[in-house]
């Protein structure tokens, strides 16, 4: 099953919330506390509270990154 084109950007948002959140929640985990017993727990425990806080700024803030881009990339040539 797919969604409609219409929610392609909160489709982004999702994905690109998830994986950010449970690499960056992986990262700090391991630096935190280490990679021994229980782990993926406090990992997941971490993304739980992570991704949601991710998937908000994704939507909130895209537009402000397009127009950064944008004001600071030169855009293709023309053919």
């Amino acid at each position: 099953m797919k969604l409609p084109h219409k929610l392609t950007g909160i489709a982004f948002a999702a994905y690109m919330a998830g994986i950010i959140a449970f690499v960056v929640s992986a990262a700090l985990v391991a630096i935190n506390s280490g990679l021994g017993a229980g782990y993926l727990a406090r990992v997941l425990h971490g993304y739980a509270v992570a991704f949601p806080v991710a998937f908000i700024c994704v939507v909130i803030f895209r537009p402000v990154a397009l127009f950064l881009v944008k004001k600071t990339v030169h855009p293709p040539p023309t053919a």
